[in-house]
Formats: C-alpha cells, sequence, structure tokens
C-alpha cells in the first residue's frame, strides 16, 4: 500500500458503480484513509454496523417500528406478548435532506445475505446520490470490487 493514497481511483470507481465491497488488511488504518478522502470530496458520510439491519430499504428510508428486547422483568399484560412497538426515524433520513452525495459505509457486512447485499444495491440504483461502502472482511492488501459481482444472478 503506497504510503500517501489519494483515493481517487477509489472514489473513481464508486461513482461509476454506486456500491462497492471494499476488503482491508486487518491491522487497518486504508479504509480511515479512504473515508477521510472521500469526506473531502464533499460526501457526507454516515457509519453504522451491517449487524441487525433487517430490512435494509425500511431500515434505511422509511419510518419503522422496532421492539426492545423482552428481557423477562416487564409485565406483558398491557401490550403484545413481545413488547410494544417504537417508531424510529430512518437512518438516512436527515442525510438525503441535502443536495450534496451522501455515503453509507457499512461495517462487517460479511454478515449480509445475498437478498440483501441484492436490496442494498437495487437502493443505490434509485437513488443515484447514495453511495454505499460495504467492508466485506479482511484481505491482505487494500482491493474492492462492484458489489453487484458478490451478488449471485
Amino acid at each position: 500500500m503506497p504510503l500517501l493514497m489519494t483515493g481517487r481511483g477509489f472514489r473513481t470507481e464508486l461513482e461509476r458503480c454506486g456500491a462497492l465491497a471494499l476488503f482491508v488488511p486487518l491491522e487497518g488504518g486504508a479504509e480511515t484513509r479512504l473515508l477521510r478522502r472521500l469526506r473531502a470530496a464533499g460526501y457526507r458520510a454516515h457509519l453504522t454496523s451491517a449487524r441487525g439491519l433487517g430490512d435494509p430499504e425500511a431500515y434505511l428510508m422509511q419510518l419503522h417500528g422496532i421492539r426492545p428486547p423482552h428481557l423477562g422483568h416487564h409485565s406483558v399484560g398491557r401490550a403484545a406478548a413481545v413488547g410494544e412497538v417504537q417508531r424510529v426515524m430512518p437512518q438516512l433520513g436527515p442525510a438525503l435532506a441535502g443536495d450534496g452525495p451522501v455515503l453509507l459505509w457499512l461495517l462487517e457486512g460479511q454478515v449480509l445475505s445475498s437478498s440483501e447485499l441484492a436490496a442494498l444495491c437495487e437502493l443505490c440504483r434509485r437513488e443515484p446520490r447514495l453511495k454505499l461502502v460495504v467492508e466485506m472482511g479482511g484481505a491482505r492488501a487494500l482491493r474492492w470490487q462492484p458489489l453487484e459481482q458478490l451478488v449471485p444472478a
């Protein structure tokens, strides 16, 4: 890996594809440099973990409901047996309110199923300002590829 990485190739590939799968060395550092370069280029970055994402479109773009975990100490007689539904704002709602490009950086993307990856690719196709980087695991050297190549046809 070069000492000073401009990130220009990564950014052009991201703008061309819309969604990239990123494989980073386990010692870290390269992804932070890329993220910093993208922020300097005008992207509003939103980092989140892929664990617990559920339905990507509902979680990221729509008002959705969640249920708190039942810890066994609460009375379930006043609501459903699984708890009360709480309404949660979409994660990318405020970020997409502006005019500039929005970057969603997903950590631990190796836990996503192929249908979730396909839904994320479709979301990037429908919303052209949204760009997506999914960290898919470790590698000996920094490399990336279009996320669509990981989704079986």
